[in-house]
């Protein structure tokens, strides 16, 4: 069979040809596509010719296509549905990607023509290419194309070094997630969750081999959404304990050496780069620009946040005291006695109105609904299309005028080959250069319910499918020349706006009465219970804005090292850099600890865990501003047009300033976490 990866998919919108596959394909195609683009760089390099934009930075835009299109298909499998081979291969072929991008970013006869190019621009130029240039020059900069020979020798070491051990720290997680999932012998200790709850964790149990039991598969982040409904505190403990020790038990799948050695690495690589800290190299292309300006707005809010956070400990406490418990509050208590003072304030709960939130409803009436209510979009299930997994659907996007948008994939439930969380990320990305469509995916994981039975998500987990469909649409929405500026592809701390964005369609009058219907009787969600979800927005945001910072501010630390600097027990400085800044606590843990923090060690968001409160002061502004507008679809259109359809051919903060007319206002963000004193 010929591999797949070696020609242009032949399907719509070029969609990677899933059936044809085989493991044996990859490596013939990474080894391929390697091949191909150091071959088209040599080309450039080598040229007798002064430097262009077209012979040096087109050029380079148009190279690599064979690796791209493995490198997509590739890196998603890792994450959706891995297995051994694939996991060997990453492991194996992480320092090889790594050496790879150094041939061409370090270079320094590149960097001598881009650099050309930067200096002395051409007034043709459109602005696309003008900013191109720039990103370019700045980019290789960064990375350290300007280094001496035997610096850029030791960066190239470091480089390959570092993407062995993320490789490792993803590994590691997945392997000790599976293994601390939960077990439960006896179904009355599940007392609490839903009918349906229940049953998906008896098939998660059967799915191990476990028949008869029952098993709680654990999220990424620190605890579990049900610890807000089971009754059982024992139960509770297991769970909250169980996800607290990922990565630091001792074992095979321990992370602790591998954080520190990629930390003291990162601090090397940092040194070498001419920047104090890894913070400072990653935040120097970024919009935030140094680590002094996140951490003052970090710790600015951290104190009001842990004040709000311990008068909120205080309520729960007297709820437990108050129903003739003797017990103190605890980190596994704090959701379920949550839930019964969300009830005593606001008469909701959160928990109890999973049967208004029925999968397949809120997919179509809701997310898609919203989308077509702003956009204009439509969607059209294609099962003709073949996905990565039988539980991957395909959706065809088309513009109000029929003309076509893309493909959505959605990948919704959780499986043991798949890596906690939820993402969205890029099959194949719009640009005019070479001419291909778009195909966007977003991965959750819902737990699966036995077959024939409804999937009902959570308050949290509908929330998280409107939030990462944000992403999809701006991948989906970009309309962009050069593949460098495809879809999502901006600066790290502005990519979380637009899906922040999009969070606020799931309570909007018109689109919530759509889709929020009972499951059994069709009834909407009443109108009195929107309205109070809306009024409890600001409840419990002291426990959400402190484990959220304390992350934030942990990912700090951890990136703020020295080169040189001697660390050696990773509990001592997780504790000491949270007590630093007032948010070390037991009952508010920080939302990922070292073990298992993915974003920043293996997922990309290294010194850049503050991106998403950073992009929330934009979104705060956003949701306002949409609030006023007397049209949401005109708005809606101006928000695409103006943001989403620029995709990273534009400095971000012009284009927000282009979209809103003036730069975010901080106090909308202050106002909705409650914070209002921070101001």
């Amino acid at each position: 069979m010929t591999n797949p990866f070696l020609s242009p998919s032949t399907l719509p919108y070029q969609l990677p040809p899933f059936a044809d596959i085989r493991d044996e394909h990859y490596e013939e195609a990474l080894e391929a596509g390697f091949a191909e683009q150091s071959e088209e760089v040599r080309a450039i390099v080598e040229a007798d010719d002064e430097p262009t934009f077209e012979n040096t930075i087109e050029a380079l835009e148009r190279s690599g296509q064979v690796l791209s299109r493995v490198a997509h298909v590739f890196f998603s499998m890792t994450s959706t549905d891995s297995s051994p081979f694939l996991q060997e291969l990453e492991e194996r072929y992480a320092p090889r990607f790594a050496a790879h991008a150094d041939s061409i970013t370090l270079d320094p006869r590149l960097y001598a023509r881009v650099a050309a190019l930067h200096e002395s621009p051409d007034p043709s130029w459109t602005e696309e290419q003008r900013y191109l240039v720039e990103r370019k020059h700045t980019e290789m900069t960064v990375a350290g194309a300007g280094l001496e020979p035997e610096a850029r020798e030791r960066l190239k070491e470091l480089n390959q070094q570092l993407a062995t051990l993320s490789a490792r720290f993803d590994k590691h997680l997945q392997a000790d997630t599976n293994d601390l999932a939960v077990v439960i012998d006896d179904a009355a200790e599940l007392d609490g969750l839903s009918a349906g709850e229940i049953e998906a964790a008896a098939q998660a149990a059967a799915d191990r081999g476990l028949e008869g039991k029952h098993l709680v598969t654990l999220p990424l982040f620190s605890g579990h959404p049900w610890l807000a409904s089971l009754t059982n505190r024992d139960v509770r403990q297991r769970i909250m304990e169980a996800s607290l020790a990922r990565g630091t038990r001792g074992n095979e799948h321990d992370n602790r050496a591998t954080v520190l050695e990629l930390t003291a690495l990162r601090a090397e690589r940092a040194a070498l780069l001419g920047f104090a800290t890894h913070a400072h190299a990653i935040m120097a292309d970024e919009t935030a620009r140094d680590p002094e300006r996140v951490l003052s707005m970090l710790t600015r809010l951290a104190t009001p946040a842990a004040a709000n956070a311990a008068a909120e400990a205080a309520a729960l406490q007297a709820q437990i005291d108050a129903s003739g418990e003797s017990y103190e509050l605890a980190a596994w208590d704090w959701d379920y006695w949550t839930e019964k003072e969300r009830t005593a304030r606001f008469d909701v709960d959160t928990a109890a109105l999973r049967p208004y939130f029925e999968a397949e409803r809120v997919l179509w009436d809701g997310v898609f609904h919203a989308a077509n209510q702003v956009y204009g979009i439509t969607f059209e299930e294609r099962a003709d299309l073949v996905g990565y997994h039988p539980e991957v659907r395909v959706f065809e996007v088309r513009n109000e005028d029929g003309s076509e948008v893309g493909l959505y994939l959605l990948d919704l439930y959780t499986r043991d080959s798949k890596r906690g969380g939820a993402w969205m990320n890029s099959l194949v990305q719009q640009n005019a250069l070479l001419g291909h469509p778009t195909v966007v995916m977003n991965n959750l994981n819902v737990p699966k319910p036995p077959a024939g039975t409804p999937t009902l998500l959570t308050f949290d987990e509908t929330t998280t499918l409107f939030h990462e469909f944000g992403h999809a649409l701006h991948g989906l929405f970009a309309q962009v020349t050069y593949p460098s500026f495809g879809g999502t592809n901006t600066f790290r701390d502005f990519v979380e706006f637009p899906s922040q964005v999009n969070e606020m369609w799931m309570l909007w009058p018109g689109i919530v009465e759509h889709y929020a219907k009972h499951i059994e009787t069709g009834e909407p969600l009443p109108a009195d219970v929107i309205e109070r979800l809306q009024a409890s927005e600001s409840f419990n945001q002291g426990h959400d804005t402190s484990e959220y910072l304390a992350a934030s501010l942990l990912d700090q630390a951890w990136h703020a090292r020295t080169a040189g600097d001697e660390v050696t027990d990773v509990a001592t400085f997780e504790r000491d850099a949270l007590e630093r800044v007032g948010l070390l606590s037991d009952t508010v843990p920080t939302r990922y600890s070292t073990g298992y923090f993915q974003h920043v060690f293996s997922g990309g968001y290294s010194a850049g865990y503050y991106s998403y409160i950073w992009s929330e002061v934009m979104d705060a502004d956003t949701v306002e501003w949409f609030k006023a507008q007397p049209s949401i679809r005109e708005a809606g259109q101006r928000f695409r047009e103006r943001l989403l359809g620029v995709g990273g051919s534009k400095d971000p903060l012009e284009a927000f300033r282009d979209f809103r007319g003036q730069d975010a206002d901080l106090a909308h963000l202050l106002k909705r976490r409650g914070l209002d004193a921070a101001a």
